[in-house]
This record gives structure tokens, C-alpha cells and sequence, in this order.
């Protein structure tokens, strides 16, 4: 620990004193936000975690693993998954492979057991913009995965382990979940939908349910968050109210419940910052005063900067932050000078001795609205007892429209910057799908629980019925909502809209040419954010070769002399058999890379084959990028290729399938393809010979990319010296064989490959024949992704363990 970060901690601490006393307020306050600057640097150095803890086991080695089950399994599409806990501080997140027949074994937390699997540890991808999947899961002490093939190799052992207390949370969850199942019965869509908004558990949740909720801004409504607690504990707070329980109880009993649920539904932040919030608002109403909603923000954020530093990072609670401060510094202030006046003079409309209690505008808007009663009565002779009770309904029910239309545009626009950076989309269907969808999603959540509490069917139903609108409502928002995907936005762009809406909050209460000015000036840099007029991130005048980190895949971004783009294939995930992938290569690794270098379009997609690791993040890439060409090889039909030629008519993509003698001139840069042959026939070769295999030429360099072919095609095609040969087949023995690598002569190779994979590559023969003759080789599983760029006379290249290792030798110089 830093003794200067201490000193500095103190000394802050010490001047704040006697700012204090001196009478110095606008000095206390700003030593006050430096301190809890420094007081958070200070909590994170304590926090730091130590070096991860270590197993006796090589990767992919199968070993006896003995440990209590501390998270009930969860079962899907032939595969049980639970986490199993070796030692305190030390989880691995367990998964058995069912065999045909297999029942899933009964494990419920508490059991001990011992499982004979295959253990590794978790890896990143290794591309600028990729999550920190390993962190993720050290955040739970979860540092290993563990797979077994057959519930054969789990034995549940004597005795019992864990808490009581979780043991009892878990039970009411795992019985939650039954309950669902049992409530809709074949219908894996509720299924999957409802556990998902209930409890959390997102297992059964097909990706394809919500993609219009996500194009929309509205996954929001889906997810377990603050607002499943707000509506809950508002429906228990009324039920406690008009069954005659006081009101401080009724408050102390709906705050235990929203603890309750939080600890239920999985402990998730959101829900847990929610729980802590309702706390405070109880303890504010304990001392009859006010609950302000900054106030109680700005006290759930110091509590987390104080209990769990760490999450300041985390996307979930930036978000939410940000909604709640959206709310309160941005709509707050223009309800309260519009509607709010409006909406307390709706209250006991027709007694005139209250007007004088009121406010001016609010007391001439309720003699307005006496007067136009009393010509109504003149018009249609309906007495004006009659007619304000629904006056006042319709009216209330206008005002939480504008309301709630505006709470949503201050969240959209609150949430642009993080939304862009971490998920790419900013929505504008959201301004009104949120309008319909959030209520309907709010009114599933009690009506639901009340199916699972009572197990009665008819609330079941209408949930669903609510939760099948809201799919509908979503889906036809997604139809006319343009598809923009939002690249990574230049800092000086990021810094300016913060500050924009930092003013904008602060001028709440100002003229209103200040608050017009700050409106203006946030409305400029946001349609700035979206449309994003950068060029792209690409060194003119050279030809770039890029092999990006795709696991046990293969994707290719090449960038021409001209500004000309192309990206030949976009991984996936191999050999999942009939299990559908629970990760999207292309929009959650590939894509995300492409908008860290400002990219919005590709301009041609090259497939070199349909084989899922190559192909499988081509749909989602084809709808993110637009192409305007999308290159394939001879092929057969497949479920791959049909989604691929879906996606790409719908994209306005020319598809041109390639062989022998095609190919295209970009600038000076010749790019021609050597296989597959003009007469080759799509399914009689059961190899990757199938492969386009491509020669790019610039200036005196070249390059040979092989796609998957092996040796059956490095004999048939003409052979001359390459500079970079993109090895074929992720290294397989059966490709770069010695005859090959002769005619060549490569002083580069690059090969894509995942980390201790169960394929064996890059195979030891072709890593010494390349040894042997002097070839300098990058590595995908080794270097992550490899950058290697030419100008027809120089070579330079990078990789992100180079990158890594400089940014790490600047933090610790030492």
C-alpha cells in the first residue's frame, strides 16, 4: 500500500475539518469531493485482489475435483450446470454433458460431491474493446470450468456443507422455478421469459426473444432490476396499507420483503441497490423528512464506494446510476415546473376553500378547470359533481403520458454515452416503446407472483398474455427502428456530452436561455454521438492483415491502400452438435473489435467456407456492417449458409460466389483467388477443400491466405514466394506440409487458434516444420489478436501481448 496515498487520505481529512469550522463552504465542499476521490482510490488499492489460486491440474486434464455445490445446478439443452466451491475464495463453474438417455443428477446446494472432469481455466479474448470475461467471474471466485461427460462422473458424497441461511434462499428459489415450469407446461417461451423477469434466471432465455427488446432500448424491462422492486414493494405496500397496517410497519415490512427478493432472485446489483435505496427512503420517512431522489442516489453510490468499490465498474450499475440520476437532475426539475402544479390542483377539485392554500398557478388552473365543468353543464346539462371525478382521471392519465414520455427521453439520452461504449445502440424507438412496454412487463411482475404464490392459472395466463404484447410491441418498434450500431466515440466526444448534461442539470433552475443553450448544446453532441461522422481508424497507404482473436475459429480484417475494407470470416463456435451456441462470436468479439477503429460498414464479407467456426458470426456481422458484397466459395445448402443468405438480402449484400480466377483490384493491390477449382463440386470432398483460398499482392510483398485447406489443395494451386502465410486449418497436421512451406519460403506465419483446445492445433509437426525453417509465427492463442501492415516495402506488425506488456510495463515501471 502506497504510505503517500495514506498521507494524502489524512491530510484531505484534516483540511476538510477546518474548512468546516473556518466557515469555508465552498472550499469544504470542494476538499469534500476530492477526498471522496482519494478515499475511493484508497479503498480500491486495499481491495486489489490477490494472485488467483492454483490447481494441480494441466488444461484439459482430467482430474477429481471434491467440493460443496454452492449455486443449484441449472439444466439446458442436455447439460447440467452448477458452481462447486474447492475451497473458500476458490469456485469452479461445473458442467456435466447428458448423455442420450441421461436424467440430470438431484443437487441442490449444501450437497457434497466429487466430479471427475476436465478442468480449465476461463480466457479472454484477446481484441481491443473485448470483455473481461475473467474478471466477471473472479468477481464470484469463480477461477476454473469444469466439464464432464456423462452424469457417471458425479458422485454425491456424505454430509452436508454451505449455510443454513442460503441453503433456505435457495429452496425458495429452485422451488420458484419448479413452479413456473409447472405453470406453463410445454411452453418453453413462458418458461424461459418468466424465470427470466421473476428470478433472474436467464438459463432458458432464447437470445432470439430478445433481440427486439434489446434494438429498442426496452431489455431493460426484461432483466431483474430496480424497477421489478419499486413495482413490488408498491403492490405490497398498498395491500399492507388497505388491510390497516400503519404505515411505519407497512414501510419497515415491504423494505424486508425487497431484501428478501434481492436475496431470492439471485443478489444481482441492481436489485440490491434498490433494496438499499427503498432502506433509506425508510429511514428518511422514520425522521419525516423528505426522500429526495439525488439525496438518496448520491447516498446508495457512496455506500458502494465504501462496501464494494468494484462495482463502479461495472456496466449494470453505471446504468442504473445514470437512469436514477437522469431522472432526478434532468425530468425532476421539468416536471416539477410543469405538471406537478397541474397534477396537485386535480386534488378535492371542487372544494374552493383549498385554493387558497395552493400556490397561485396551481389555484387559477383549478378555477379554469371549475369553469369549463360549469359550461359543460351549460352545454350538455351533466352536473358538475358528475363530471369532475373523470376531468380529474383524464386528466391524470394525460399527464402521466407527457410524464412518462419524458422520464424516457431524459433516460435515453442519460444513457447514450454508456449504451454506445458498451453495447454499441442507441435507441429512439424507445422514446415510446418504453411508454407501452414497461407498464405491461410492470404489471407481469405481481401477476406473477401471485401465480407462484397461490398456483393458480388464470394470473399465470394473463401474464403471459402481457408478456406476448410486449414481445409484439417490441417487434414492431424494432421494424421501423433503424438498425444503427454505434461505434466507439473519440474521448474529447465522450468528455463534452458528460459536461453538456452536468450543465444542463446544474441549469435546471436558471433562465430560460441558459436552460435552452444546454439543452442545445446536449442535443447537438448526442445526434453527433449517433450519427458519428469519424473515419474510420486506418493507416493510409498500407495494406493491413489483421487475424483477430476468435477462440478455436478463424476471422480475417484486411484494410486497402484505398480506404477499401474486407473481412473474410467471422468466427464461431465449433462443434456444439445440435446445442445452439449461448455466445454470438461475431456481435460479442468480432464486432465489438471493428467498432474500437470507427467502423460502420465493410465493404465485402468473404466466407471462405460455411464450417461454423468460420461462418457462424456472419449473419450477425452482415446485419451490423451492410456490406455491399459477400464473397462465398462452392457450397452445398446448410442451416448456416441459409442464414447467412437471409441476412444478406435483407442487408442489400450482392452475393457472388467465387473460384478459380476471381478476385478484385484495390488501388494497387491485387487480390486473386486460387481455389476452388472451376469444376470443383460442392459435398464430394468431406474436408475443408471447399476453402477459398486467396493470394493478395502489394508492391514486392504477398500474402497467402489458406483458409482451411490441406495439402490436397497446396498441391493444386501455383506456388510462388509469400511474405505472410495465414496458415491452414488452425495448424492442423494435414496442412503447410514440407513441400509447401519450400515453394513458399514464408518469413511470417500467422495461425488462428484457441487456447487449449481439444483439436490438438496448432499440431507440433507443423509448429516444427515451420521452426525448421526460420519462420517468425504469430499465434492467436499465444500473441491474441495480430496485426501485420506493409507499404509494399516494409513489414510492421503488433500484437495485443505486445501491446499488453507495454501498457503493463507503464503501470509498474518498477
Amino acid at each position: 500500500m502506497p504510505p503517500e496515498l495514506w498521507f494524502a487520505t489524512a491530510a484531505l481529512m484534516i483540511l476538510t475539518a477546518i474548512s468546516f469550522w473556518s466557515g469555508a463552504h465552498h472550499l469544504t465542499m470542494a476538499v469534500v469531493l476530492v477526498d471522496v476521490f482519494i478515499t475511493g482510490l484508497l479503498l480500491h488499492t486495499l481491495r486489489q485482489p490477490g494472485p488467483p489460486p492454483t490447481l494441480d491440474a494441466q488444461a484439459r486434464e482430467t482430474v477429481t475435483l471434491t467440493g460443496c455445490v454452492v449455486d443449484p445446478p441449472v439444466f439446458y439443452e442436455g447439460r447440467d450446470q452448477f458452481v462447486l466451491e474447492l475451497a473458500p475464495g476458490a469456485r469452479a463453474r461445473a458442467s456435466i454433458y447428458l448423455r442420450d438417455g441421461e436424467q440430470p443428477p438431484a443437487l441442490a446446494y449444501g450437497q457434497r460431491v466429487e466430479l471427475d472432469a476436465q478442468v480449465r481455466r476461463p480466457r479472454n479474448f484477446h481484441n481491443p474493446g473485448a470483455f473481461d470475461y475473467v474478471r466477471f467471474l473472479a468477481r464470484d471466485s469463480i477461477y476454473w470450468t469444469a466439464s464432464a461427460r456423462s452424469a457417471a462422473n458425479l458422485r454425491i458424497l456424505p454430509g452436508a456443507c454451505g449455510s443454513r441461511f442460503w441453503s433456505a434462499i435457495f429452496t425458495l428459489r429452485v422451488a420458484g422455478l419448479v413452479r413456473i415450469e409447472k405453470l406453463y407446461p410445454g411452453n418453453p417461451y413462458a418458461i424461459g421469459m418468466m424465470q427470466a423477469i421473476l428470478l433472474g434466471d436467464s438459463s432458458k432465455l432464447e437470445k432470439i426473444w430478445t433481440v427486439s427488446f434489446r434494438r429498442t432500448g426496452t431489455y431493460h424491462a426484461l432483466v431483474i432490476s430496480g424497477l421489478h422492486v419499486a413495482v413490488l414493494a408498491g403492490v405490497l405496500l398498498f395491500l399492507l396499507r388497505i388491510a390497516f397496517v400503519p404505515q411505519m410497519p407497512a414501510l419497515l415490512l415491504t423494505a424486508l420483503a425487497a431484501w428478501l427478493y434481492a436475496l431470492v432472485s439471485g443478489w444481482s446489483a441492481p436489485v440490491v441497490r434498490s433494496a438499499g435505496g427503498f432502506t433509506l427512503f425508510l429511514v428518511a420517512r422514520y425522521f419525516n423528512r423528505r426522500g429526495r431522489i439525488l439525496n438518496l442516489l448520491a447516498a446508495v453510490g457512496f455506500a458502494i464506494l465504501v462496501c464494494d468499490p468494484e462495482q463502479m465498474f461495472d456496466a449494470s450499475f453505471q446504468l442504473s446510476f445514470l437512469a436514477v440520476a437522469a431522472i432526478g437532475a434532468l425530468a425532476a426539475p421539468v416536471l416539477e415546473r410543469t405538471t406537478a402544479p397541474l397534477i396537485a390542483g386535480l386534488k378535492r377539485l371542487r372544494d374552493t376553500g383549498l385554493d387558497m392554500h395552493l400556490p397561485a398557478r396551481t389555484a387559477q388552473f383549478r378555477i379554469e378547470l371549475r369553469l369549463a365543468l360549469e359550461t359543460l353543464y351549460f352545454w350538455v346539462r351533466i352536473p358538475v359533481g358528475w363530471s369532475a371525478v373523470p376531468l380529474a382521471l383524464t386528466l391524470r392519465f394525460c399527464f402521466w403520458i407527457w410524464e412518462s414520455a419524458l422520464i424516457s427521453a431524459m433516460v435515453q439520452v442519460g444513457l447514450a454515452l454508456p449504451m454506445a461504449v458498451y453495447f454499441h445502440r442507441v435507441s429512439l424507438s424507445g422514446l415510446t416503446a418504453n411508454l407501452a412496454i414497461v407498464p405491461l412487463l410492470s404489471a407481469v411482475v405481481p401477476l406473477g407472483f401471485l401465480a407462484i404464490f397461490t398456483n393458480w392459472h388464470w394470473p399465470a395466463a394473463i401474464a403471459e398474455i402481457f408478456l406476448r404484447w410486449s414481445q409484439r410491441i417490441a417487434e414492431a418498434h424494432a421494424a421501423w427502428e433503424p438498425n444503427w450500431r454505434v461505434p466507439d466515440p473519440p474521448l474529447w466526444l465522450a468528455i463534452g456530452f458528460v459536461a453538456a448534461l452536468l450543465l444542463l442539470a446544474t441549469l435546471a433552475n436558471a433562465s430560460r436561455v441558459w436552460r435552452w443553450s444546454a439543452t442545445a448544446a446536449v442535443l447537438s453532441l448526442f445526434t453527433i454521438l449517433l450519427w458519428h461522422p469519424f473515419p474510420p481508424k486506418l493507416e493510409a497507404g498500407s495494406l493491413e492483415f489483421t487475424l483477430i482473436d476468435v477462440g478455436q475459429g478463424e476471422s480475417l480484417f484486411l484494410s486497402f491502400p484505398n480506404g477499401k475494407t474486407m473481412l473474410v470470416d467471422g468466427g464461431g463456435i465449433p462443434g456444439l452438435g445440435r446445442r445452439k451456441p449461448r455466445m454470438d462470436i461475431g456481435e460479442d468479439v468480432v464486432a465489438p473489435y471493428l467498432w474500437t477503429r470507427s467502423l460502420r460498414r465493410i465493404d465485402i464479407v468473404a466466407a471462405s467456407h460455411l464450417h461454423a467456426d468460420h461462418a457462424g458470426g456472419l449473419p450477425a456481422l452482415i446485419e451490423a456492417f451492410r456490406p455491399k458484397e459477400l464473397w462465398v466459395s462452392a457450397h452445398e445448402q446448410s442451416e448456416v449458409w441459409t442464414q447467412i443468405e437471409a441476412q444478406a438480402r435483407a442487408a442489400g449484400t450482392r452475393i457472388i460466389e467465387m473460384r478459380v480466377g476471381g478476385g478484385a483490384q484495390f488501388g494497387p493491390v491485387q487480390l486473386d483467388v486460387l481455389s476452388p477449382a472451376a469444376d470443383f463440386v460442392p459435398g464430394h470432398d468431406p474436408h475443408n477443400n471447399d476453402s477459398l483460398v486467396m493470394r493478395i499482392v502489394f508492391g514486392r510483398h504477398s500474402f497467402l491466405l489458406m483458409g482451411d485447406a490441406d495439402w490436397k489443395v497446396e498441391t493444386a494451386i501455383p506456388l510462388a514466394r509469400t511474405d505472410v502465410l495465414k496458415v491452414g486449418h488452425h495448424g492442423s497436421r494435414t496442412s503447410s506440409s514440407d513441400d509447401f512451406l519450400d515453394a513458399l519460403r514464408p518469413p511470417f506465419a500467422a495461425i488462428s487458434a484457441g487456447t487449449d483446445n481439444s483439436y490438438g492445433n496448432p499440431h507440433w509437426d507443423v509448429l516444427e516444420r515451420l521452426a525448421l525453417r526460420g519462420v517468425a509465427l504469430f499465434r492467436t492463442d499465444e500473441d491474441g489478436l495480430v496485426t501485420i501492415r506493409t507499404d509494399g516495402h516494409k513489414f510492421s506488425s503488433e500484437t495485443w501481448r505486445q501491446l499488453h506488456r507495454e501498457e503493463t510495463a507503464l503501470r509498474n515501471p518498477q
